[in-house]
């Protein structure tokens, strides 16, 4: 029985049932936005992030503002990847795409930087990776963290994955 996970006979965790509930229909709730926000702070400051919390900023497809989003920053063969928990439809994945992959990350710093889509046939063991970084995507991601590659190579469509370049 995969560990973690909610579902018929399973003993899920609260914390998931609580994630799903944050996110519900895919969207964040309104104290999700909350949390999000000081998420987001506490990252671009780079404070008790171990390294993997990340602040992207993305100028919105639709406002052409600014705006900001926490992620968790996987590493994986020596590169850097945000991973979209929530799949396809994120507004950050959008403004992303439709920026042309040009944001800023901030950890502790600014960091320009182009984020470039990876495809879907080489996403498993990033997806993989991400899983063992951000338990609070693991309610999001239909497969555990501890399952075989190819179970996140089933998925690999639906989460869409960018490799971080940095601009010079």
């Amino acid at each position: 029985m995969p560990r973690g996970r909610d579902g018929p006979g399973r003993r899920g965790q609260w914390w998931h049932r609580l994630d799903r509930w944050l996110y519900r229909g895919g969207r964040p709730s309104l104290v999700a936005k909350v949390l999000n926000r000081l998420a987001a702070a506490q990252y671009s400051a780079g404070l008790l992030t171990m390294g993997r919390g990340v602040t992207l900023e993305v100028v919105g497809r639709r406002t052409g503002r600014r705006v900001a989003f926490p992620l968790v920053l996987t590493r994986h063969d020596g590169e850097r990847y945000l991973v979209s928990m929530l799949g396809e439809g994120t507004n950050w994945v959008r403004n992303v795409r439709a920026a042309g992959g040009r944001a800023v990350l901030r950890h502790g710093h600014r960091e320009d930087v182009v984020l470039e889509e990876v495809d879907p046939g080489v996403r498993a063991p990033i997806l993989k990776r991400y899983l063992a970084l951000a338990p609070g995507a693991r309610a999001h991601i239909p497969v555990d963290r501890h399952a075989p590659l190819s179970q996140f190579e089933e998925i690999a469509t639906r989460f869409p994955v960018f490799r971080i370049t940095r601009v010079s």
